[in-house]
């Protein structure tokens, strides 16, 4: 037997969420009804998709197998009802991403990107980047903007902006301290990968970039700091570049699952971010 298309969403909830009662809720049906459509697909195929348990729900090899397939088929779907109605139907995208990124470039989008497309409607979900990703796999999140390097296999990425760094300070820094987000030192590493290290006595660590702006400015230390962020303070004399030396840049990218339903829409919307400059 073929399998209908129902049973597919249903199964693909199921991939997205912890359980079987919350992926029920997320297609409209009882708990009861979900199971025995996951049951009649495993029958019609022949081949177990989960294993279930009291307090888990797994995956199996089959199911990961057809998982990529049927994305396809439910996006393919979605796309023949868009044809066979001739109309350009509204739709949602949450985008997950970064608070300084946020805030300073993807809210300030949000009503040109919204003039192009009246009937897209987006919205932005906050977190670092364990949150971001766990965010995608669930499906709570449609697409993650960041500059997280990630090479597993099932994602589609569309590149957005190069992201340059700078060694920064305030004129009268102390510059003893170094200033990073964490003892891993990963925007320090930047400047380590490109240049011979910096001597420093002390390390201040700080969650966000927006918190080792703030300190910066206040000539507490030296950090690196991605260029787009502190463009202004550069140009205004409130930080100074340490060196002139070029550090690694890297790369902001639009990441999603593939074969998700709105594939073409959020392949579309890379090309639109990569066309609004970062602010």
């Amino acid at each position: 037997m073929l399998p209908d298309l129902e049973s597919l969403r249903c199964f693909e909830a199921a991939a997205r969420h912890p359980s079987f009662r919350a992926a029920a809720s997320s297609v409209a049906l009882s708990p009861a009804s979900f199971s025995e459509r996951i049951r009649s697909l495993e029958e019609g195929l022949g081949a177990r998709l989960f294993d279930r348990g009291p307090r888990h729900l797994r995956m199996t090899a089959a199911g990961e197998r057809l998982l990529p397939h049927a994305r396809k088929l439910l996006a393919e779907a979605w796309r023949c009802a868009e044809i066979a109605s001739g109309s350009d139907p509204a739709f949602e995208l949450m985008l997950g991403t970064r608070y300084e990124l946020g805030l300073s470039w993807l809210v300030p989008a949000l009503q040109p990107l919204s003039e192009r497309r009246p009937q897209r409607s987006l919205d932005l979900y906050f977190g670092n980047t364990e949150h971001l990703l766990q965010a995608l796999d669930s499906g709570r999140v449609d697409a993650v903007v960041g500059s997280m390097r990630l090479t597993r296999p099932g994602l589609r990425i569309a590149l957005l902006h190069e992201e340059t760094y700078r060694l920064v300070a305030a004129p009268e820094a102390d510059l003893s301290v170094l200033l990073d987000t964490s003892k891993d030192l990963p925007l320090y590493r930047y400047w380590q990968d490109a240049q011979p290290d910096v001597h420093w006595d002390r390390l201040e660590c700080l969650s966000t970039i927006g918190a080792l702006r703030i300190r910066a400015l206040a000539g507490a230390g030296f950090c690196v700091l991605p260029e787009y962020f502190i463009r202004e303070d550069l140009a205004r004399g409130r930080l100074v570049r340490l060196f002139d030396a070029p550090l690694r840049s890297d790369w902001f990218r639009l990441f999603w699952l593939e074969g998700h339903p709105r594939d073409a829409e959020l392949a579309e919307l890379g090309q639109e971010l990569s066309e609004l400059p970062l602010a």
